[in-house]
């Protein structure tokens, strides 16, 4: 009996073979998330009034993000509950404060503040993916796989990248057909 190997393969058997044994590239585009979430240019989160409330909102947010990037978390929640303070509309602050929960292990109020950040982003803009995101993690963390996937497809069809590659990870057939791939190729 011959053994198969990759010269006796066409270029369309390669493309079948690398897309089962690498689901995020799916027709050449890479998915795999990189750390750095980029978004559609078209989406962004709603204009907010040019006030001396919201501008001082704004500059306590960018000072606590900055803290949080430092590693000063419990000094970024106080800067961010600030901001919220200063301007409890605006969903940012919410959903970086709800990030900052998180990194501490406070998954409870992290979720608090994810679901304010969704009601006053109406799941819509930049922040309303990223908190769609935040919690379909906490859920995926928690095996909500349900509740999870369908923030990922929300985030995703807001243009996440991000919420794409959660999803394919989630896609139980997916995981199968490379786990038995896999194991015939151990074989073979």
């Amino acid at each position: 009996m011959n053994s198969l190997n990759r010269d006796c393969l066409s270029e369309h058997d390669l493309q079948v073979l690398e897309s089962i044994f690498n689901p995020s590239q799916i027709g050449g585009e890479e998915l795999l998330y990189t750390g750095k979430e980029e978004f559609p240019d078209d989406l962004q989160d709603l204009a907010e009034p040019d006030n001396p409330r919201i501008q001082q909102s704004k500059k306590l947010e960018i000072d606590a993000i900055e803290l949080a990037e430092n590693g000063k978390l419990q000094e970024a929640i106080e800067l961010f509950s600030k901001s919220i303070e200063t301007a409890p509309e605006r969903p940012a602050p919410w959903n970086n404060r709800a990030q900052t929960h998180r990194y501490l292990g406070n998954e409870e109020a992290a979720l608090e503040d994810i679901e304010q950040a969704l009601k006053l982003s109406n799941r819509s803009g930049r922040t309303g993916c990223r908190a769609l995101c935040q919690r379909g993690v906490l859920r995926r963390k928690n095996a909500d796989a349900d509740g999870a996937r369908e923030d990922f497809e929300a985030a995703a069809k807001l243009g996440s990248k991000f919420a794409r590659t959660q999803l394919i990870e989630l896609n139980p057939y997916a995981a199968l057909c490379n786990q038995m791939l896999r194991e015939v190729m151990k074989v073979a």
